[in-house]
Formats: structure tokens, sequence, C-alpha cells
């Protein structure tokens, strides 16, 4: 009997060294799906377990681990407790490697714990130095580089939040979300390299017209002009000398990052102190992370995955591989394999466009002990080329969002584990499945049952309440429910798919942005009278950006295509690729005037 390249199935002696399979013992469950309902209907014992076993170190402990007498939405965890979680990121091995790294072109790097400590202590002295208070926002706009590694520490350290600003981002969007941060400070560097070009990030910076600013040159020989006020990196940084780490309240804001929702402006989330046990905890169980592991995950400190990388790695006494550059490039391919990674994290589309240039055929990933996909949607057969590459290793499908600190379903590698399907709810929550009419079905949207620790309880620029919880569905057993927004079916074997997204925002290349964003940008280009943009997917595939437009001559299909990109690229974000513009003479409405998306989405059909 062949075996099926899509799943994975766990033998004896992986089992034996997972993490999960000390959980299950520990709680006399016999099986995975056992264990994930315990957790859900004891989170108090799970999360206690998950914090124990992490080792999360605290200056005064807490007095309970959850607060929830103003009700489940607004759920505290860890009340009384006095922390900073930066210490938990540094109770490994001093000579342990901490961050193996590599710029596109240069030599392979390593860091250890306390060389990476000790930069992170001079971030934090640099701050105080400077008259920054614990609570201020800094935001840092830089690749993910071990430098940018430090300084995020080092702001939290210094008992600050860190505002992450994916550098693909434009001026506009860039000062939008200083703004609603109110930043006061910002770690930029000159340039970043991708592909071999330079693109400019100070500069666009200056015409954010952003706060003062800390730069870095991206190599050693770089002297960028700055402007009055702004300070190079080697003013900033004071002698080496151990820096007293400022205590925090477990609900104080340690990172601030945004989400679209269904209108232009981003959500602004903050991530409090209990936010990275979220991460260490879902990489501890479900992406089977140990001591001694090194994990590689193409991201940017401006999406959940930059953050979750920094703690999910630390945290587990695990190390992260940081390549500064393309990673659609044989240099990253090179990087895996020379880095000698065991976890390697991915979006879809990336592993589509791998597969499709053959360039990483050439590169040894059997190292590899796992692998990990979010963002998007998956396709299974691209996923299952993933697999074979890496010497037929698990895949893990993780699903869920910034507002959750990480996933809401994922699986365990205590059972089979098949692309582009999941085999488990995330431990420690659980959630159910409604059709339109707000009864249990096994498609239809996914509704979250809170609390969890991770789960966010404020938005900087948003009702929080509004977003998440009202005019929701009470569930099967009159719990309160929390809105996020997916789609989800429960296969016949008791696994799971992604359907995409419920409301009107979508996943583009692992980001996410919302149809108003997309339209907003578009109808700028002169003479298109109406926009609607929607997502669809080939064979469950990543999603395509589809823009349905009413536009005069002279425009046609392809000039307006090539003009509608192009503002995307200068206004928005040029990740974002349109793979079809469908001219039309009107958009369907409702009664109130409000453009029937999902009309669109039911007419457009995938070409093959």
């Amino acid at each position: 009997m062949t075996a099926n390249p899509l799943t994975w199935r766990p033998n004896r002696d992986r089992l034996a060294a997972a993490n999960v399979t000390w959980l299950m013992e520990r709680t006399a469950c016999s099986t995975a799906r056992a264990l994930q309902e315990w957790s859900a209907k004891h989170r108090q014992e799970f999360w206690t377990s998950a914090i124990e076993r992490l080792g999360i170190v605290f200056r005064q402990s807490p007095h309970a681990l959850i607060d929830v007498s103003r009700g489940v939405e607004v759920a505290e965890w860890l009340p009384g407790a006095e922390f900073n979680i930066v210490d938990s990121c540094f109770r490994g091995d001093p000579d342990a490697v901490a961050i193996v790294h590599q710029c596109e072109g240069g030599p392979l790097e390593t860091w250890t714990l306390r060389e990476l400590e000790t930069l992170t202590e001079r971030v934090a002295a640099g701050l105080t130095a400077r008259g920054y208070r614990p609570g201020d926002a800094i935001g840092v706009f830089m690749p993910m580089t071990a430098e940018a590694v430090a300084i995020c520490l080092g702001i939290i350290k210094a008992g600050c939040a860190v505002v992450g600003v994916a550098e693909s981002f434009r001026p506009k969007e860039i000062a939008s979300r200083l703004k609603i941060a109110g930043a006061v400070a910002i770690f930029t560097q000159d340039v970043c390299q991708r592909g071999g070009k330079e693109f400019p990030l100070y500069d666009v910076l200056i015409e954010a017209e952003a706060p003062a600013a800390i730069v870095l040159g991206s190599r050693p020989e770089s002297r960028p002009k700055l402007r009055p006020g702004d300070t190079s990196w080697a003013e900033f940084l004071p002698a080496p000398g151990t820096t007293p780490t400022v205590m925090r309240r477990s609900q104080d804001p340690i990172t601030i990052l945004f989400s679209s929702g269904t209108t232009g402006e981003p959500k602004a989330i903050p991530w409090n102190q209990t936010t990275p046990i979220k991460c260490a905890t879902d990489a501890h169980f479900h992406q089977d992370v140990h001591a001694g592991d090194l994990l590689v995950w193409p991201t940017s400190l401006g999406w959940m995955m930059g953050p979750w990388l920094i703690f999910a790695s630390l945290i587990n006494r695990a190390a992260m591989g940081l390549f500064d550059g393309s990673p659609l490039s044989t240099d990253f391919g090179r990087f895996v394999q020379d880095s000698r990674a065991t976890l390697l994290g991915v979006v879809p589309t990336l592993v589509q466009k791998w597969r499709a240039s053959n360039e990483m055929d050439a590169f040894d990933w059997s190292g590899l002990k796992l692998i990990s996909s979010t963002g998007e949607c998956s396709c299974a057969d691209d996923m299952a080329w993933l697999m074979a590459k890496a010497g037929h290793k698990p895949i893990i499908e993780y699903c869920g969002g910034t507002e959750i600190g990480g996933g809401y379903i994922s699986s365990l590698i205590a059972e089979p584990c098949t692309a582009g399907t999941f085999n488990s709810p995330a431990l420690g929550l659980d959630f159910v499945i409604l059709d339109e009419n707000g009864a249990s079905a096994p498609s239809g949207e996914l509704f979250l049952t809170p609390p969890s620790i991770g789960l966010s309880t404020s938005l900087l620029n948003k009702d929080h309440h509004d977003i998440y919880y009202a005019d929701t569905p009470r569930g099967p057993g009159g719990d309160i429910l929390r809105r996020h927004g997916d789609r989800m079916e429960r296969l016949a074997d008791g696994t799971w798919r992604a359907l995409g997204r419920a409301d009107d925002t979508m996943n583009l290349g692992g980001i996410k942005v919302s149809s108003a964003e997309i339209e907003q940008a578009v109808r700028t280009v002169d003479g298109v009278h109406e926009a609607a943009a929607i997502a669809v997917s080939a064979a469950g595939g990543p999603s395509l950006l589809v823009v349905f437009a009413v536009a005069g001559p002279p425009w046609t299909k392809e000039t307006l295509t090539a003009a509608m990109q192009s503002r995307l690229r200068s206004e928005l974000n040029p990740l974002f690729k349109i793979h079809e513009v469908v001219l039309v003479d009107a958009l369907p409405r409702t009664a109130s005037n409000k453009v029937m998306r999902r009309t669109l989405r039911g007419q457009y059909t995938v070409p093959l």
C-alpha cells in the first residue's frame, strides 16, 4: 500500500519525545482529541500547566490565574503579577545560540544568548538615558534582523511598547499607524536589500513625517545624512552594562500591531505581557519546539509572526534563524540548509512560488523536523511538494490572528497531519461553527468561545465590544461567542479545512487587508467611477485579488490593471498583486446601496 504523500503519521520515537505527550501523560488523556477537550473544559488548569512548563519569570506572582469579574470579554489574566516578559526570554544557557542570521549575499553569523541580552540591555539603557518612560510607544520600521530583535526586547525591557510597522508599507500607511499608536520615537535603518536591490527606509520615514528616529546603517560603512533631531545607532547606544528591567503589570502593553478590519483604518491591537505566553505555548505544543531547535520563519516585525517568532523561540530556549533578504532567492534556500533549521514557517503563496521556480531543488532541507504554514489557505499539492522536499516531515497548519496572539486551530503531532487541514483546535480554547441561522453546522462562520490567554480585550482606535462581540449569537450551551470572521468546514474524518473569510477582509500572500483599503487606493485612478475588491481561490489555495471596476474609456482591462497595480504599489503595499480586473457596467448593490461582494464572489470563476 502506497503512503499518502499529503499525510504524515507519527512514529513511536517522535511521540515519545513530543511536548504534547508530556501533557497527555500529565492529564491522563489517551488521545490528542481528548487532550484538547480537557484543555478547553479546564482552561485554568491548562494555562497553569503551560506557565509552569515554560518557566515564566515573575517578580511578584499573581494572586489568581484569571479574573472574570467584569465578564469573559475583558478577562484579566495573571492579576496582581509584577514581571517583565523579557526576563523569560533569557533563562537559557548564556553560551547557547540565540540567533543565526545572514544578510543577502553575506556570511552566516551567530549570536549567543549572552550577546543578544547584552545588546537588549544597551537598547533599554539608551532609551532611559534619552528620557523615554514606561508606557511610551516606540516604533520599529526595519527588517527583522538580529539588531531589530534586540531593539524590540530592549524597548519592552525599558517598560515601553513596540509599534511594529512592516517595511513594505508606504508613507501614508506608516504615518497612520504611528499616529494611531502615539509613537514618540522610531528605530529604522537607511535601506534594506531585497533581490540585489536597495529599498529606502529612512527616506520613506522622512516622507511619513515620523517622530525622532534612531537610524542604523545597513552596512558598517553606511553613514546616512540625518534630519535634525535624529540620532545614529552608534550615538544612541551607551557602553555595555547591566540595566535593571522595568517591572510591569500583566495588562500593560508590550507591542502594538495592526490588523485590517472591514473599513479602511486598521485596528490597533495591543499585545500585553500575557500574549507572549500564548505564542510560546502554541509553539511548544503545536509546533513541538524544543530547547536547541532553530526556527526559520520569513516574516516582519509589522506582522504578528515577527514578535511571535521572538517569543516562541526564546521562551522555549530555542534559537531563531533570520535571513535579511528575499525568501524567494537561492540565498534563502541555502540559508535554510546551512543554518540547520529544524522548523520552517511559510505562507502558502511562498511555497507556490518555490515549487513553480524549481530554484529550491538544489538545497537539502531534510534536516527540518517540522514545517508550519499560516496566513492563508494552503494548496495541498504545493504542501505535498514541500513535505517531500523536507524528507516527508509533518506540516502543521496554523490559523489565528493578531487579536489572538497565535492560533485558534492547528494540529498536534500525536495525530496524523494532512496538508491543507487541521486536526485540532488550539489547546486552551475552543470554537463553534454556525450557519447563517446561528445553528451548529459542519460548515459556516467560526466563532471563538472566550476566555483564553492571548485574546485581545481592547483596541486603541475602535470599540472592542462592537468589533468582536456585538450582535453575535450565543453558543449551543448559551456561551458568549467572539466573532473572528473566518469560515471553516469540519470534514467527515473529524478534521477541519479553512474556507477563507466570511467578512470583507482578505489574506493576500499572508497579509490581511480589507476590501475597503484596496478599493480606496484603486478608485484614485482617473476615470474609475466605482470599484469592488474580492478575494478568490483556486483549489482551496492562496487567495487571488480580483477587482471589479466601472470605468470609462480609454481604459482597457490590461491598461487599467497596470494603472491600479501601480496605485497599490505607491499608496498601499507593493506586495499586493492584482490577479485580474473585470470591467462591468455597474456593481450589484443592496437596497441600502451597499456593494454585494458576496454576489461578485459567486459570479467569478477562477481560470484554470
